[in-house]
């Protein structure tokens, strides 16, 4: 077998792992969060200045070492280990808030139950929702990750995308990057539609064109270089830009013409009666027969295409908690109200997942079914609320230390004229509002730093320690550019 045969072997006729360990992953990137907030809290408090010195460098070093390098690590040579891992960022979080606390010259509050009553009173910024930002960035890093990590044998091989049916870690991460997108589209932040409606339509098909062409781009560099292809993920001639694409299109005209608070009911009534084409029909047949691909484009491309209707149902469900999340609101205690109404959707959409495994079929994102539609949905409000209550813990912190600055997090709303400047400056040196700023580019880019390290490095024969190390230079390149980039004020966007 050829070099190529070789790596598209390694990705194909894959089961998954199990929702319990994809469950479990997801506590790993908040407690990141916590211990990136606490650590500079703590320096903070120790030197009473801030930002830390050669702040580029330095933040840059703080933010990959807390955030990207555990990501790294833990779907790799720690891949067995989470239990393990998640207990010692949790220790770590737990020791370095005692130290807040000790180093902390104010009175101590005598009676916590007060303390607790007035944070829970406290008004926060409410000009922006940070969690919302710090999950499309994680969703963008992670992926980032995965698509080189998946080509070394460092990365267990339960991660990687299923054949047929399955829940990898990259399977979720697909759906996750549809729901991250429909959360801040125009109609769930409720910005108004200028025009008539068939204008806006026609600009939704004009915003789409950078991603069409990042397609093609893809496509005829794939087939020009020989690159290896795992056909049964899209197809022959289709990508995940089209996706990308067909889905924002097809869902702003379902918005545009049905009422944007429904849109759930409209993601529900796509979604069930896509399953039930599928098993009423000879679709799903249709799709999963690989011997039929050199008829037409229809057959080289049917993953690809009827994946869109599942994926659409994603988006149209992500509108949903975009609109939800997304309203203004200036108490802590609504915003924890918030975070428990994600975490009640998340079980009652994985109660649904059960019974639909049960008694119709199981997850599958290479058919787009029911199943995957629950599961995407239900697996993303958990990491979403999951992130907002790490963004509390941050906020209580915050509050109870007297420091404030502390990028991509709420800061109380009597501080915020105070430190609006220097947040302003902070955040400069922040890699999460880096790649927050040039989402699209970091997510081209890692693309392309992936096709680059395919081609100088055999990565089905590298050792475990060599692979984690291409790993993180790979990740460092690409949050240096983007960061570098952040600094400058530069934001890359031509559409």
């Amino acid at each position: 077998m050829s070099q190529r045969d070789l790596k598209e072997a390694f990705v194909s006729n894959l089961s998954g792992t199990s929702l319990q360990e994809v469950g479990l992953g997801t506590f790993i990137s908040p407690l990141c969060l916590i211990n990136r907030g606490l650590l500079l809290i703590l320096y903070q408090q120790a030197k009473g200045t801030f930002p830390l010195p050669l702040p580029l460098i330095s933040h840059l070093l703080l933010d990959f070492s807390v955030l990207v390098l555990p990501l790294v690590v833990s779907c790799t040579v720690l891949s067995g280990l989470l239990h393990q891992v998640i207990a010692s960022l949790a220790l770590v979080a737990a020791c370095v808030f005692c130290c807040i606390r000790r180093t902390d010259g104010r009175p101590s509050t005598r009676h916590s139950k007060t303390t607790v009553g007035t944070f829970l009173l406290s008004h926060v910024q409410f000009n922006h929702v940070p969690f919302v930002t710090v999950f499309r960035v994680l969703v963008n890093v992670k992926t980032a990750i995965s698509i080189l990590a998946v080509d070394f044998s460092v990365f267990p091989r339960r991660y990687a995308k299923t054949e047929t049916y399955g829940t990898g870690v990259m399977d979720f991460g697909v759906g996750a990057y549809v729901f991250a997108n429909a959360l801040v589209c125009p109609e769930a932040r409720r910005k108004n539609i200028s025009g008539s409606k068939m204008n806006h339509i026609k600009k939704q098909l004009l915003s789409v064109w950078p991603l069409v062409v990042l397609g093609m781009v893809r496509l005829v560099s794939v087939k020009m270089t020989d690159y290896q292809e795992h056909v049964t993920e899209y197809g022959v001639h289709w990508n995940f830009f089209f996706t990308l694409a067909i889905v924002r299109v097809v869902a702003s005209t379902l918005l545009a013409i049905l009422p944007v608070s429904q849109s759930w009911v409209c993601s529900l009534l796509i979604s069930g009666i896509y399953q039930l084409t599928l098993e009423t029909s000879g679709l799903k047949a249709f799709i999963v027969h690989n011997n039929d691909r050199e008829k037409d484009f229809l057959h080289a491309n049917k993953e690809g295409i009827f994946s869109v209707v599942g994926y659409v149902a994603i988006y149209m469900a992500g509108v949903q908690v975009g609109l939800y999340v997304m309203q203004p609101r200036s108490q802590v205690k609504e915003w924890l109200k918030v975070l428990l109404n994600l975490l009640l959707g998340s079980v009652v959409l994985y109660a649904a997942l059960y019974t639909c495994q049960t008694l119709v079929e199981p997850v599958s994102r290479r058919l787009s079914n029911l199943p995957f539609f629950l599961w995407s949905v239900a697996q993303s409000m958990f990491f979403l609320s999951c992130l907002g209550i790490a963004d509390m813990v941050l906020l209580f912190s915050k509050r109870t230390s007297g420091s404030h600055f502390v990028p991509s997090s709420w800061n109380l709303h009597e501080k915020q004229s105070d430190s609006n400047k220097k947040t302003g400056e902070i955040d400069r040196f922040c890699l999460l509002q880096a790649v927050s700023r040039n989402q699209l580019l970091f997510f081209l880019l890692a693309n392309v730093m992936t096709g680059l390290t395919n081609s100088v490095v055999d990565t089905l024969g590298c050792s475990s320690s060599f692979s984690v190390c291409v790993l993180l230079t790979y990740m460092f390149m690409n949050c240096f550019v983007i960061c570098g980039l952040h600094h400058c004020g530069i934001t890359v966007k031509f559409w």
